[in-house]
């Protein structure tokens, strides 16, 4: 009994870790700017689904969701915070829904399954395929909460312009990088 308990104690404790470790990596992810075209790209949506797939929907619920928390009550952990404010005064502006998306796109991303596709004889590529599908469903939620949003700020026109365009491109090239990594991730996954 004494040794379920002790092991309990441990998985929580292991588990507040990475909900720690995995708030620091998305603000991380948002202050990084890689150079792509034709806006330079940060990771937060690639951390978002790969915090979902790694950890599951449980601990990447947790771990978002904190992000969000630190990012409302003043910490500079959003893209463009401090220099565009931060805090709630940050967080209820143009960029709202798409961090708002973040909890259901970590969600998807760690409730769909996703499948080792390296592992499908014959049908890895349609396995490949599949996990892309997924990914795309999970990112989409970002961009369908942030272009709503942003369409009742700006109207939708710009915000598919603004909102949408400049970030495509972008996405296409995490999604498919997540895709080709989750043989790796899943792996990882084991060891937590």
């Amino acid at each position: 009994m004494e040794l379920i308990k002790q092991n309990s104690q441990t998985k929580i404790f292991k588990s507040i870790i990475v909900i720690f470790l995995g708030s620091l990596l998305l603000a991380l992810s948002a202050k990084v700017k890689i150079p792509f075209y034709p806006v330079p790209m940060t990771m937060q949506t690639f951390v978002v689904l790969f915090l979902g797939i790694s950890f599951g929907y449980k601990i990447g619920l947790a771990t978002t969701g904190l992000y969000l928390i630190e990012g409302i009550i003043g910490f500079p952990v959003f893209s463009n915070s401090p220099e565009k404010g931060v805090g709630l005064i940050y967080f209820t502006g143009p960029t709202m829904g798409y961090l708002i998306g973040f909890l259901p796109a970590v969600f998807l991303a760690g409730y769909l399954r996703l499948d080792d596709w390296t592992k499908k004889e014959n049908e890895s590529i349609k396995f490949f395929l599949i996990n892309l599908i997924k990914l795309f469903i999970s990112v989409s939620i970002i961009y369908f909460l942030g272009l709503y949003w942003l369409s009742n700020l700006i109207g939708l026109e710009k915000a598919l312009l603004l909102g949408l365009k400049p970030f495509w491109l972008a996405e296409i090239f995490k999604i498919f990088l997540l895709a080709f990594l989750i043989p790796l991730i899943l792996k990882f996954r084991k060891f937590i």
